[in-house]
């Protein structure tokens, strides 16, 4: 403000020097066009000034969003220069700490066999519950199926001595589910997933992912739904043989399946199954420059019917939470994950219209 007083002072002596040399009647007149032109002057340059704020203001919000922690997925990291632990190892820490291991595979037998190339020593993904945490979510929020398994990858990058578990936290699973983030069972399942981990690597501790986490305008689950009518036993297997025989056409494989009406009692479910489903040529193309993609793969998708209902439902995590958590950016990448959930949507739209 100071500069701008000084500038208008400096345009006022300059006005005043003018009027001594003007006639008495061209004095009003000069006094007014240089109070005029200081006035202008003052103005744009508060202008130029708030511009330069502006752009300041941008650039730290910039800066602070590129560096702002991303805690949509947990990476938890240990030295392992001995080669001790593996995924094997891992999955019985998983297992004695309460959780049912529905799959763990080692990626790199496909990635060489389909690629011929990998860029990991080691890369499993696997993917894991308890039925009891997910009993609590269960009747009230059918959506807890989008988290039942939940996926993690298992990595060490090829020459590293380190490995690496990548799985999503509680509260990104609460914000695609739409279930409260308060409720109980999400602090259950909290502390057994940190449980785990720390079991499963000792000396380990928490690790920041590289990327930052962008906006993206797009639902987080992709939902379809169909009417079975009353007769659904003798229906359900053979829309379980539709869903199937359509995955391996497409590309898609299906490392598990689980009925979590038979495991859990009392549901309020005619039945509720999750698959958990994986398209390799896409997980490989994303976990080379996001290993903790497997936070994300293989994704969960829910069939379920309930009692009382000739509705059945389906849902699956979109991709969209994809780009979002790992920030990806390139539109290769983006491409490769948004062609793989049309092709999805696909089968499921054949499979409802029938």
């Amino acid at each position: 403000m100071r500069k701008y007083l000084l500038v208008l002072l400096i345009i006022t002596g300059f006005a005043m020097s003018a009027c001594s040399s003007q006639p008495e009647g061209g004095a009003a007149e000069a006094v007014k066009s240089a109070a005029s032109e200081a006035a202008a002057a003052v103005k744009t340059e508060i202008k130029t000034a708030a511009k330069k704020v502006a752009q300041k203001v941008e650039k730290k919000g910039a800066e602070a969003a590129a560096t702002a922690v991303n805690d949509d997925i947990l990476i938890f990291q240990a030295d392992n220069s001995d080669g001790k632990i593996t995924p094997e190892t891992i999955q019985e820490a998983f297992e004695k700490s309460g959780f049912y291991i529905a799959a763990n595979n080692n990626m790199n037998i496909p990635y060489k066999r389909d690629f011929n190339n990998t860029y990991y020593d080691v890369y499993n993904l696997a993917a894991y519950y308890n039925k009891d945490i997910v009993a609590q979510f269960i009747k009230e929020y059918p959506k807890i199926g989008l988290f039942a398994p939940i996926s993690m990858s298992i990595y060490t990058k090829k020459g590293d001595k380190t490995i690496s578990i990548a799985t999503l936290s509680v509260k990104r699973m609460a914000e695609i589910s739409g279930i409260p983030a308060d409720h109980k069972g999400w602090k259950a399942l909290d502390k057994l997933i940190k449980k785990a981990l720390k079991a499963a690597l000792p000396n380990g501790k928490f690790i920041q992912a590289n990327n930052r986490k962008i906006d993206v305008k797009a639902p987080l689950v992709v939902e379809a739904s169909m009417k079975m009518g009353e007769e659904w036993e003798d229906k359900l297997e053979d829309l379980e043989n539709d869903f199937e025989s359509a995955l391996s056409p497409n590309g898609f494989s299906m490392p598990a399946f689980n009925e979590l009406s038979d495991e859990i009692d009392d549901t309020g479910y005619d039945f509720y199954i999750t698959y958990s489903i994986c398209k390799i040529p896409v997980i490989y193309a994303i976990s080379k420059e996001h290993p903790e993609a497997g936070a994300y793969a293989p994704c969960s998708m829910y069939m379920y019917k309930k009692e009382g209902d000739d509705t059945v439902h389906f849902g699956f995590p979109s991709v969209y939470n994809w780009i979002s958590s790992m920030g990806i950016e390139d539109e290769a990448s983006k491409k490769i994950l948004i062609d793989a959930e049309e092709k999805f949507k696909n089968i499921l739209k054949e499979l409802t219209s029938k």
